[in-house]
């Protein structure tokens, strides 16, 4: 039986074309051979630090190599690497380390100090891994990353590499706390039909093994600038695509997205591929295009790829005008649903907002698991089924609403509902949830209103999300007062920013009488949104 795993793929790479650059952000260029005995003697370290088969790696850093090494380190020594959002505050990183059952913790020193305060509620954690960082020192209590030295051998701990190994995808929840999507690396190979592409020209491989001959052979080369971050699945899994056929990570300064910068990196390195997050990444890009038209020498360009926010049809007709020669794909997928839909735009081919075709191996069903036909104007839920993941970890009552049995088969369907088209397309109308997509980042109402009713002057809450030019949906909210008692609308928005992660924090607060609420005692957010609206006069759509 074939073993499908990462590892087997990038070593095989690494044989077969070890100067060339994996991984290259600013000056910095690491070659496949330095990447890969990186991942040796990280691997090495981590199983000799007594992380058994399948134990649990936690990645807390910016967009650097390090964090690609270290999920390669994972991968070789068959534990579980898991993302971790940079931008959570203390409950939260506690909540994620825990729930994941983290044994090494892999992190930047900006963050130090974040982790010593709840480093002693963690004793699970048997090494915590410092990548240093300038102006923020090692701390006492961790060892440097630098201090682990590459190795040419993979270490041979923990067991031959299997299809079924994990990797974990931090995603949010309808309650609001994250929740870990278990993916089996052999399935997520799968979904990519084994190395398939037809845009490369590029067929299914028999093995992992192939990899390397496959990379001597590229007929295009891939050098894909991945824009968002690694922490988010858009980013990393593009990352594993481009590792997986030889090519070249290009990745920005980790501190901040800069459309010059990145726009200047493109054209140094010749990028062919380039990710991005919808609007609040090509307005940026278009806007630096048009400032300067003719600065960037942008004809290696051959593809733009966005998930996870809405990228819209104005902005793409302006990207082409640059790049004539790009083909722009607008992927519908979710971190427990990947390839849901998708569509593509060229100078020659016009596609519209929110319309998508359906992905193969998917379909749509009504709330009685019926498909829904074309042309129908029923609404239901998109469903994919073949290489779906296996759960969320430790979360068995979420997984069963999310991955369903219909028709004798199992699907994930994550709660995006959508209307089919009579020619088949998809006409995407949200998620059936309140969740808010705010730059690609899930907030999810529940955890911003619980956290606003923590504040002693509150009452009661409620939180809808607004639509916001740049990055798709703003956070907003209205708050009910007890008897008595004040609050200025910024003091409520700083008590979230103490408690939540800042982008959770609502953008427009107002203070009201009564939150509406249905007969029934749920949120009527209808309602909210005509009185946030009314109130900030935001425009709608």
């Amino acid at each position: 039986m074939t073993e499908w795993t990462y590892a087997t793929q990038w070593e095989s790479v690494a044989k077969a074309v070890a100067d060339k650059p994996a991984i290259v952000q600013q000056d910095n260029v690491m070659s496949w051979r330095e990447f890969d005995e990186a991942a040796n003697g990280l691997a090495e370290y981590l199983v000799q630090s007594g992380l058994g088969r399948q134990a649990k790696v936690a990645l807390y850093a910016r967009n650097c190599p390090e964090y690609l090494v270290g999920t390669y380190a994972a991968f070789k020594a068959s534990l579980v690497p898991f993302n971790v959002n940079y931008r959570y505050g203390n409950d939260e990183l506690l909540y994620l380390f825990e729930n994941g059952d983290a044994e090494a913790v892999i992190f930047e020193t900006v963050y130090a100090e974040r982790i010593d305060a709840i480093r002693s509620r963690l004793p699970g954690v048997k090494r915590w891994i410092a990548i240093e960082r300038p102006g923020f020192p090692l701390p006492g209590w961790a060892v440097s990353y630098a201090d682990i030295r590459p190795c040419e051998n993979a270490p041979t701990g923990n067991g031959p590499r299997r299809s079924e190994d994990l990797m974990f995808i931090y995603t949010g929840g309808t309650t609001g706390m994250p929740k870990a999507v278990m993916w089996q690396q052999g399935d997520l190979i799968g979904k990519g039909g084994y190395g398939a592409n037809p845009l490369l020209g590029l067929e299914p491989m028999k093995g992992p093994e192939e990899a390397g001959d496959r990379a001597k052979a590229m007929p295009i080369p891939v050098r894909m600038l991945i824009a968002p971050p690694l922490m988010h699945g858009t980013g990393l899994l593009s990352a594993f695509a481009a590792l997986s056929v030889g090519g070249t990570v290009l990745l920005n300064r980790p501190d901040h997205f800069n459309a010059i910068e990145t726009l200047d990196l493109a054209e140094k390195w010749q990028a062919t591929w380039m990710i991005i997050v919808g609007q609040p990444f090509a307005q940026p890009l278009l806007d630096a295009l048009d400032a300067e038209p003719g600065r960037w020498n942008l004809q290696s360009m051959l593809f733009f790829t966005s998930s996870g926010a809405m990228w819209n049809e104005e902005n793409k007709r302006g990207l082409l005008r640059h790049m004539p020669q790009a083909a722009l794909m607008d992927a519908f997928s979710s971190s427990e649903a990947l390839g849901l839909g998708s569509s593509v735009m060229t100078s020659a081919d016009t596609v519209h907002t929110a319309q998508f075709a359906l992905g193969e191996d998917c379909a749509v069903f009504d709330e009685e698991g019926r498909r829904v036909e074309p042309g129908s104007e029923i609404r239901g839920r998109v469903a994919v089924g073949g290489f779906i993941p296996v759960g969320y970890y430790k979360d068995p009552v979420k997984s069963a609403a999310t991955f369903i049995e219909i028709e004798g088969r199992r699907w994930s369907m994550p709660g995006d509902w959508a209307l089919v088209n009579a020619d088949g397309s998809l006409t995407l109308l949200g998620r059936g949830s309140q969740c808010i997509n705010t730059g690609g980042e899930k907030v999810f109402p529940e955890e911003v209103e619980e956290a606003l009713k923590r504040h002693p002057a509150v009452v009661d809450a409620a939180v809808c999300g607004m639509p916001d030019p740049r990055f798709g949906e703003r956070v907003a909210a209205v708050a009910s007062l007890k008897p008595g008692m004040s609050a200025d609308p910024m003091e409520l928005v700083d008590h979230v920013r103490g408690e939540l992660a800042h982008y959770k924090a609502p953008r427009h607060l107002l203070c009201v009488e009564k939150v509406p609420r249905a007969p029934n005692g749920k949120m009527d957010y209808a309602e909210v949104r005509r009185m946030v609206t009314e109130a900030f006069a935001i425009n709608q759509p």
